[in-house]
């Protein structure tokens, strides 16, 4: 029967491993839930970091005199 989720392998360095295991251990999951989790966090701050960064663009081009007021958005 295939597996429900996509699998994916990682290789990883012995003391990088002993980390990751110890604190699977500590938390009382599989090393795969840790790694699940951790990939998730991972993505997360990218994703905020490419917002931010976005947003620091934006913010350079900001003219507030072409800005649109309350009123003028919400009537």
């Amino acid at each position: 029967m295939p597996a429900k989720n996509p699998r994916i392998n990682v290789v990883l360095e012995k003391p990088l491993y002993n980390a990751l295991h110890d604190l699977a251990e500590d938390e009382g999951v599989s090393m795969s839930m840790l790694m699940r989790d951790l990939v998730k966090e991972a993505l997360e701050l990218r994703e905020d970091r490419a917002l931010a960064d976005l947003a620091t663009e934006r913010e350079k081009g900001f003219d507030r005199r072409k800005a649109l007021s309350h009123e003028e958005v919400w009537g």
